[in-house]
């Protein structure tokens, strides 16, 4: 069904006009929805046809020429909510049942006895590069932006310290006092070489949780493991810092995937091994050239670990579906979503350029044979290039199977709206157990065709994700537990 708010929406662009007049709007209209009306689409040309997988007969021929635009529209599928709001939302949505699931259970396969396992939320930040304005947290007494730098000026005769008391807003948070004195090479390498940290650090972690409970690591796993999942987030300063839900499960079988622990120990518990883990874990990073110096790189000293609360009486500092919500609200932002919108920011435009500079001087000393070889790459990402958004093994469920039972939801929504004899859509002929597609679809572009089809779509989805929202809201007030959470998703 087309929401009948299609074609009433506010649009300027006379090709809007255009296409709302036309004879094939409805099922252009259609096809936008069935995108999430996706900010810039990928537009396929080709044909899929389907077969009868025991005796190999054609049964039907999907043909792109069919459709209004001669293309099939299909989700660009981007994280990222300043490259395209809709996909985002839904890639967010996803995040929170996946994390949901894993911290409260009862829900996509995962078992409400989850609830009772320890659980901890991390965040792991990076060391200090340099002095930069800061605001005061929300909630906090008002105090100055730089209180602990010493008086006077710096070399470069700036001052080390700032007096002003800046809004959240204030364009100047997160840039450095004295550009000059910032270590950018610093930064740069240690965000290059964050992943590896991470890595380090599950692995200490897991060590630890043995050699605390007095036998080998081995041995430990029999009755402990340690499951996480984990996202990146970008600070203003540009540095990424790391919050991870980090769980104690028992060792899972094929009957029993989340057992409860062997061995009963506090939430407290498993904090503390988190701070020593952190704490230990050290990279040494390879010099970029001969002007470099190698480094000894750590997470800096604001390392934070929380019990998450379970009942109201046993102590815990946030709740599950608070963590859950403030997760998956951070996987979709990226490196530029942290300046101020419409303001120049000179800090993040250094940080990409030291990215491109360190990689060129890499490749004119070892070539490609340099660990810093492909920096230039991950020059828009500042330099990080982990995974936004990673979990362990048996945490929850996993994105895949969340967009395999949608897709599934919709295509059997479909067969049961199509007429018997209809030829339906390409999202109609996803092959079942019976069934085989053979998909011949070539890439011809990305994007709508006109402004006009890219105004619809935007105010389309506009439409579409306050609809939803306001359906969360109004299902939250009559529902009680984990679900209550799910209003910090959208805040």
């Amino acid at each position: 069904m087309i929401d009948p708010d299609l074609y009433t929406l506010d649009v300027e662009d006379p090709t809007a006009l255009t296409r709302m007049l036309s004879d094939g709007f409805e099922d252009w209209s259609k096809q936008a929805a069935s995108t999430g009306f996706c900010s810039r689409p990928v537009r396929l040309f080709g044909r899929a046809r389907t077969f009868d997988r025991r005796s190999g007969q054609h049964l039907h021929t999907f043909d792109s020429r069919d459709l209004p635009d001669s293309v099939l529209y299909v989700r660009c599928g981007n994280r990222r909510a300043s490259r395209c709001p809709s996909c985002s939302h839904e890639y967010q949505g996803d995040m929170w049942h996946l994390l949901s699931a894993g911290v409260s259970g009862g829900d996509k396969g995962v078992p409400e006895s989850v609830s009772t396992h320890p659980l901890v939320f991390l965040t792991l930040t990076a060391p200090s590069f340099g002095a930069v304005h800061s605001s005061t947290r929300a909630g906090a007494q008002p105090r100055q932006c730089t209180v602990n730098a010493a008086p006077g000026l710096c070399e470069h005769g700036r001052p080390r310290r700032c007096t002003e008391h800046h809004d959240a807003d204030d364009a100047r948070i997160g840039q450095p006092l004295c550009p000059d004195c910032y270590d950018y090479e610093g930064q740069t390498v240690w965000q290059w070489h964050c992943p590896e940290l991470w890595r380090r650090f599950t692995i200490r972690l897991r060590r630890l949780v043995a050699t605390h409970l007095g036998m080998s690591e081995k041995a430990s796993r029999d009755l402990l493991r340690v499951q996480f999942a984990k996202v990146g987030e970008y600070q203003k300063r540009g540095a990424i810092h790391l919050h991870a839900l980090v769980r104690l499960d028992g060792a899972p079988t094929d009957e029993e995937p989340f057992p409860s622990p062997a061995i009963d120990v506090p939430a407290s518990w498993l904090a503390k091994r988190c701070l020593e883990a952190a704490q230990d874990v050290e990279v040494d990073a390879a010099p970029v050239d001969c002007n470099n110096s190698a480094r000894a790189l750590r997470f800096g000293r604001q390392v934070d670990a929380r019990p998450v609360q379970r009942h109201t009486d046993d102590g815990g500092d946030v709740s599950p579906e608070m963590v859950a919500a403030y997760l998956a609200k951070y996987a979709t932002k990226a490196a530029g979503d942290v300046a101020a919108e419409g303001e120049p920011n000179r800090h993040l435009r250094r940080l990409r350029e030291t990215c491109l500079e360190l990689c060129g001087r890499a490749l004119l000393t070892d070539g490609f044979t340099s660990p810093y070889a492909l920096l230039g790459k991950w020059a828009d990402a500042l330099g990080f290039r982990g995974h936004f958004a990673s979990k362990s093994r048996r945490f929850s469920t996993t994105l895949g199977a969340l967009r395999d039972a949608r897709r599934k939801y919709h295509r059997d929504r479909e067969q049961l709206r199509t007429p018997a004899g209809s030829t339906g859509t390409a999202g109609s002929f996803d092959g079942t157990e019976y069934t085989v597609v053979i998909n011949e679809f070539r890439f011809a572009g990305q994007g709508w065709l006109t402004p006009g089809d890219a105004e619809l779509a935007r105010s389309a989805a506009d439409a579409a994700r306050e609809w939803k929202d306001s359906r969360c809201a109004a299902r939250r007030l009559h529902e009680k537990g984990k679900n209550n959470g799910e209003a910090l998703l959208h805040s």
